[in-house]
């Protein structure tokens, strides 16, 4: 069955490989991106199935007219994917609230104003597909990344409580945790303007191989995530939480194993009786 999608983030990376994919297979695609005229070989390609829609999801007023072009192409939305996010590079301390705020516009508040904003036709016709491009990032912390960490945080919070609270409307929802893919993310990373040299030791490591990540022939391609959306999407009943790469498995097993034996050695010690 042909499915209707708005995809978020399309101008490069994930966004871009999902909706040629999508559009490959027949389906039907308002593709999005903060530069339409970056998808304008693939508008140009999928003529009948594919059309775009300037998109900044920190405007509200785009994200309402994104979802009113999916209504006047195509008759609605049955799958939304919030694609669209950026790295903000800089410790905890190192980090302004400026620089916050712009990680969280953009991660958090734009995926949930788009959501919100589509809601209503899933209501409307109950059913509906909401899938959260989080990343493993949203589950293991990473030296440097304390704000990109707490925005896919808070977005894989945001996504379980959705499905909480609209699946008996026939909404479904799922939060994807990629791993390392080749997409341009250290291209567009955000460096903080403050750097505190205390913080090297542990923060310079891990710029570095963000940096190198987009050299690595080995690096999971954006290929690989669209084939696992499109899969997805045929689902009669889809995972709350899908990882996605091989590179996924050691990272989520090792924070969950931790936070497992944590939990337990806090519960035989008592230390959950302090209160």
């Amino acid at each position: 069955m042909t499915k209707r999608w708005l995809v978020t983030g399309c101008s490069s990376g994930l966004g871009q490989a999902l909706v040629a994919r999508l559009a490959a297979e027949g389906e039907q695609v308002v593709a999005t991106a903060r530069r339409p005229e970056a998808l304008a070989d693939l508008s140009a390609r999928y003529p009948g199935n594919l059309v775009t829609a300037a998109l900044d999801v920190r405007n509200p007023a785009q994200c309402a007219a994104a979802v009113e072009r999916a209504v006047g192409a195509f008759g609605g939305v049955d799958v939304l994917v919030n694609n669209a996010a950026y790295g903000q590079f800089g410790t905890f301390e190192e980090v302004s609230d400026a620089e916050l705020a712009g990680q969280f516009e953009t991660n958090l508040f734009g995926p949930w104003r788009l959501t919100r904003a589509v809601l209503p036709l899933w209501r409307a016709q109950g059913a509906g597909h909401a899938i959260f491009v989080s990343s493993v990032a949203g589950t293991v912390p990473f030296p440097g990344l304390a704000a990109y960490n707490a925005s896919k945080s808070a977005l894989e919070g945001a996504a379980e409580s959705l499905a909480a609270e609209a699946g008996h409307v026939g909404v479904k929802v799922t939060i994807l945790q990629p791993g390392g893919f080749a997409t341009g993310y250290s291209a567009n990373l955000a460096i903080a303007e403050t750097r505190i040299a205390d913080y090297t030791p542990v923060s310079d490591g891990m710029l570095g191989a963000l940096r190198a990540m987009n050299s690595n022939a080995e690096i999971n391609p954006p290929e690989l995530f669209a084939d696992v959306v499109w899969r997805l999407s045929r689902l009669e009943t889809p995972p709350l939480r899908l990882p996605v790469g091989p590179d996924t498995e050691a990272f989520l097993e090792a924070s969950y194993d931790a936070r497992r034996s944590e939990y337990d050695q806090v519960v035989k010690a008592g230390h959950h009786r302090l209160a």
